[in-house]
Order: structure tokens, then sequence, then C-alpha cells
């Protein structure tokens, strides 16, 4: 699996786990909604650390937290 959907995932997972839309997560976040559908879409392929920490921040956790999955602790990157 990709890491961008492993990403996305990963969002979409708390989103529904804290019962928050994608516009209040956007607004909470201070990431315009435009940029975190991208991410959730899979259409951004490289979102910035800084961005992802934003992302967490509006969702109240932390960037650990966000990558602690088995699917994170797999995973093998493409070197181009």
């Amino acid at each position: 699996m990709k890491e961008q959907k492993i990403l996305s995932e990963r969002i979409v997972y708390y989103c529904r786990l804290k019962n928050m839309s994608y516009y209040e997560l956007a607004y909470n976040s201070a990431v315009p909604l435009n940029t975190l559908l991208h991410i959730i879409h899979c259409t951004t392929r490289n979102p910035g650390v800084f961005t992802v920490a934003k992302i967490c921040n509006g969702l109240g956790i932390t960037i650990s937290e966000l990558f602690s999955s088995e699917e994170f602790k797999n995973i093998e990157f493409d070197v181009e």
C-alpha cells in the first residue's frame, strides 16, 4: 500500500473517531479544505511535515499517534 493511501486512511480514521467533518478539520487545523481533500484523495504526492503537523493539531492528536500503526511500521519506500 502506498504511503499516501496509508496517511489518508489514518486521517479519515481519526475524523470518524472524533466525529469530525473534513470542513471542521480544515478549520481547526488552519489547513485549506482543498489541501486537506487533496491529501485525503491521494492527489498530493508528498504533503509537507508542517501541514501534517497542523492536521494532527486539528485532530487533537500527536504526530506519533498518527503514524503509530502497523501499516506505517511495515512501510517500504520506493527509491527512485
